[in-house]
Parts: C-alpha cells; structure tokens; sequence
C-alpha cells in the first residue's frame, strides 16, 4: 500500500510584488554604494549577494541580487525566478557566458556558474531544504525542474577580496 504525500500549496506574493521587492532591493544596493543589501548567510539562513552576468544577447553586463548559502568555496543558488515559470534571465545567461562576478559583503569575486547535478544536486537541494522547509511545495509550483545553481571560484583568477 502507497502513501500519498500532499503537500499544501504555499502563498506566494503576486508576481508584481515579488519583482517589486527585487527591484527596491538592487535599488537600495545601488543607492548606497553596495554598503547595504548584501549580507552572509548564517544560522541557517542564506545571504544576499549581488551576480554580475554577461547578456546572453546583448554582450552587455547584467546584475541582480540573489540568495546564496555557502558550500565550502563555492556559493550555491537556485534558479527559481521567484518560483515563477521559465527561467531568470541570470541563469539563462550564466549558461552562455558560465563566467561572472559576484559582489559578497566581504568584496569582489570572479566564478564560474554550472548546475549542479547527480549527487551533488541532491546533497545541495537539500541543504537548501533545510533552510526553507516549504522548498518542496514551491519548486512543484513550477512545470520544469529548478536548478541548483554552483557558483565556484575561477582557479588562478586574481583574487580581488579584501584582506587577502
């Protein structure tokens, strides 16, 4: 005999309100010079920080502030377009140009974007899980798969952190 699991639909913002929210966001990260709106993850909660991505059509640099957790060197984050449909247009673009800048509250650092996959896609998600319970429920509101974001720092790239 199976079990059916239900998981309860979870409330989401309009989608107005969610790209409103981000839009204020880089705003204020604007605003004050990036002195205000990125932050490190911690006691299991993720962090903010800002991606740089090269336009995917237009050659032209691109920056959104997304959330981010910490595996080892690497940053890891989803690609769920406000658990919208489709894709954002930072991993569209990651997946053309896989090299980028990330602004973290510490500094500068350049990456190479993939998707996680196999195993690691599974130990990553669920660490993601463990920070937001309802992962689950919010990635069954989209048709395709989410991708797992890893962020890993570009090998003999100049480190532009400061401090180091």
């Amino acid at each position: 005999m199976s079990v059916e699991h239900r998981t309860k639909t979870p409330w989401l913002p309009p989608r107005w309100f969610i790209r409103l929210a981000w839009s204020v966001h880089r705003g204020v990260y604007r605003v004050f010079g990036g002195r205000i709106g990125l932050w490190r993850p911690r006691d299991g909660k993720w962090g903010a920080l800002r991606l740089t991505t090269t336009g995917r059509r237009t050659g032209r640099q691109r920056s959104v502030v997304i959330a981010y957790v910490e595996d080892g060197p690497n940053l890891v984050s989803l690609a769920m377009n406000g658990w919208g449909e489709g894709e954002p247009a930072w991993w569209l673009n990651l997946q053309t140009h896989p090299d980028a800048t990330v602004d973290l509250v510490e500094g500068r650092r350049l990456v190479r974007g993939h998707a996680a996959t196999g195993d690691e896609r599974l130990r990553l998600w669920a660490r993601w899980r463990e920070i937001d319970t309802n992962l689950d429920a919010y990635a069954a509101l989209r048709t395709s798969e989410t991708a797992v974001v890893v962020l890993e720092p570009i090998p003999g790239a100049p480190n532009t952190m400061p401090g180091t």
